[in-house]
C-alpha cells in the first residue's frame, strides 16, 4: 500500500507582537488549537527568535494523496481563521509519495 506524507510550511506575520513572550503565547495557543482538531504533527520549525515572525510546518500521513492534500487546506484554513495579532503569509505545501 502506497503512502503519502503531506507538509505544510505556513508562515505567520505577527504584527502585533512586541515580544518573544506575545509571540510564543499565539504561537502555543494556535498549535494546540491545531492539534486538538486535527490529526496532524504541527511544530515551530524556523524564525525562533524572530518576534514578527513565526513559520510552523504542518505533517500528516495518509494512504490517499488527494485526503492528505486535502486535510492540509483544512488545516490552513482553519489556522487562516484563528490566527491572532497577525496575518497568514507564505504558505508551501508538498505531497511526498513514500513506499510502493
Amino acid at each position: 500500500m502506497a503512502t503519502t506524507i503531506g507538509v505544510a510550511r505556513i508562515t505567520l506575520y505577527l504584527e502585533g507582537s512586541f515580544s518573544l513572550k506575545d509571540k510564543r503565547h499565539v504561537v502555543r495557543s494556535l498549535t494546540k488549537k491545531v492539534r486538538d482538531r486535527f490529526n496532524v504533527g504541527i511544530a515551530e520549525v524556523e524564525d525562533l527568535d524572530d518576534v514578527r515572525v513565526a513559520t510552523l510546518a504542518v505533517v500528516c500521513v495518509s494512504n490517499s494523496a488527494p485526503h492528505a492534500d486535502e486535510m492540509l487546506a483544512t488545516v490552513v484554513t482553519f489556522i487562516e481563521a484563528r490566527v491572532e495579532m497577525g496575518v497568514l503569509g507564505e504558505i508551501g505545501t508538498e505531497l511526498i509519495p513514500y513506499g510502493d
